[in-house]
């Protein structure tokens, strides 16, 4: 069975931001980057990761932990966050963000809760027959 986990946190915008509070809001908009990870550790891998989107290229488990200085360990634990959030898929051993662009993320992101969504919604209307609601 395929779980995907779609989180989307309410998180005030701040004012003046750089690129990397741009970033990180965003990320953590989509529920990416834990309490627990103190070290950003997640984050600098969806950095990664979209750098390598503008060269158009994917990255394996053992590049984000060479380039960031992780355990592979670590990088795998984050990696299957991403990929159950949707963000990032897993294709011929590397490692890529969905869509070309962030925009692009979103958009598929939003059609996968609205199909979501549908279901739900029918599943209620069926509950409510059977409930006779």
């Amino acid at each position: 069975m395929y779980v995907q986990r779609i989180v989307i946190t309410t998180i005030r915008k701040p004012r003046a931001n750089s690129l990397n509070d741009e970033l990180q809001w965003f990320g953590s908009s989509l529920g990416l980057f834990g309490e627990r990870d103190k070290n950003k550790s997640c984050f600098r891998m969806f950095i990664e990761l979209v750098k390598a989107v503008k060269q158009e290229q994917g990255l394996t488990s053992e590049e984000l932990a060479g380039k960031l200085g992780l355990t592979r360990a670590t990088v795998i634990h984050h990696l299957n966050t991403l990929m159950e959030r949707g963000i990032i898929i897993h294709r011929q051993n590397e490692y890529i963000i969905r869509g070309d662009r962030l925009s692009a993320l979103v958009e598929d992101i939003q059609r996968d809760v609205e199909r979501q969504l549908i279901e739900v919604k029918k599943a209620a209307e069926e509950l409510d027959r059977l409930l006779e609601l």
